[in-house]
């Protein structure tokens, strides 16, 4: 049981010590001057402007009404580094003090900001942005593995949108912290696990949306190493569309949103099916098509004179042949009989010429013995040469005894 107040006590209600509190500092913090760096920048439909300033050491909420923020030339964005003027104001319903800015500068680029950009000149030098690094997604994953926290809502709505568009994935959920301390520890460690295990095809990388301070570990160069070195496909889904990571940029594919990475890792059965009933009929009609212009062809053919007579044509080519071979035998018997007669002209021509029919009319033939040269002259014998005379049925043998000159 609790102890009872003293009676000469007189406590201050929450408001009236609030109202005190607010008093006193907004009494003395009327005009004060701050340098800082902007995250966490809110612009809602009044047109205020919301933000965050810090340093090294301390966070300091700000406000800039919509009649102030009309007035400045540019816009207020995450890691730019600043000089505010304006006053402490206390909000009583959340019990907490802010500085109501009036005037702001540019100072320079945030620690943050310069620290972001020269990590990204650094991973760009090495290769880690290139396009031609990037692996493709698989066009139908059975594994897929999510990097997200257990319990933020992406994990709800890409688990929702995979079971819908491709229920047949088996699906693996590595939690893990997605902002904090620690977090780009977790992440990475989780990447590399996932590329020792078999058959994973693709991986979900991804938080909902959130500040530049919320999405710092996916801006971290060991988040970067871990997707860069990754055999596995993924797809980072980091915050919504105006929020670009590092870790987009190494991904082999970027997603405005977690649902949008569901969509990019899987593909819609239901069109999918439709597509495949699609190029079913369309092979079907080709078939058909096909048949029914074959079946034409056979028909044409089947009509083909050579096919309703099939002998006709081996018919006229015997015909053909005998008329080559009757054409054969009357050329070959005329050659024949004309040789023939050529052969008796000629035989007759040799007979009138030969010296047989001049001895049959009582002449005879002179040959010198025993070299048979044909004796013409007186001068080519000699008295005592023996000498053959050939009549026309037979030779005799003689022997010069005189020759005599005419």
């Amino acid at each position: 049981m609790l102890p009872t107040k003293p009676a000469t006590v007189k406590p201050l209600s929450i408001g009236e010590l609030t109202a005190q509190i607010k008093s006193q500092l907004e009494f003395g913090f009327a005009s004060v001057w701050a340098v800082g760096e902007i995250t966490s920048v809110s612009v809602p439909g009044s047109g205020h402007v919301y933000f965050t300033l810090k340093d090294k050491t301390a966070v300091l909420p700000a406000v800039m009404w919509k009649s102030t923020a009309q007035r400045h030339r540019y816009a207020i964005k995450d890691g730019m580094e600043v000089v505010v003027r304006g006053k402490i104001t206390v909000y009583p319903p959340h019990g907490k003090y802010q500085l109501t800015v009036d005037e702001l500068y540019q100072a320079g680029e945030g620690a943050q900001d310069l620290a972001l950009r020269k990590l990204k000149e650094k991973l760009d030098k090495l290769g880690y942005f290139a396009r031609e690094r990037k692996k493709p997604l698989p066009a139908m994953p059975r594994r897929i593995a999510l990097v997200t926290s257990p319990t933020g809502a992406a994990i709800r709505d890409i688990l929702t949108i995979i079971t819908r568009r491709w229920p047949c994935a088996e699906i693996w959920v590595v939690g893990v912290r997605v902002q904090g301390v620690g977090a780009a520890q977790e992440i990475a460690a989780a990447l590399e696990r996932l590329n020792q295990c078999a058959g994973i095809d693709v991986i979900l990388l991804g938080r909902g949306g959130g500040s530049s301070e919320d999405l710092a570990a996916f801006n971290e160069e060991i988040v970067a190493h871990a997707i860069f070195g990754s055999k596995i496909p993924i797809v980072s889904a980091v915050g919504h569309e105006i929020d670009v990571t590092i870790a987009d940029a190494v991904a082999d594919r970027r997603a405005a949103t977690p649902s949008e990475a569901a969509e990019l890792a899987t593909p819609d059965r239901a069109e999918l099916i439709q597509m495949l009933r699609a190029r079913k009929q369309r092979l079907l009609d080709l078939l058909t098509n096909k048949f029914q212009a074959q079946q034409q062809r056979l028909e044409s053919l089947r009509q083909r004179r050579v096919f309703r007579v099939p002998l006709e044509r081996l018919r006229n080519e015997e015909r053909r042949l005998d008329d080559c071979e009757d054409r054969l035998t009357r050329s070959l018997q005329f050659r024949l009989n004309n040789a023939q007669r050529r052969l008796e002209t000629l035989a007759a021509k040799l007979e009138s010429l030969s010296p047989l029919n001049v001895l049959a009319r009582g002449y005879s033939l002179t040959r010198t013995v025993p070299d048979k040269q044909v004796i013409r002259g007186v001068a080519q014998a000699n008295i005592g040469d023996a000498v053959e005379i050939v009549l026309t049925d037979g030779t005799l043998r003689a022997e010069v005894r005189a020759k005599q000159m005419q």
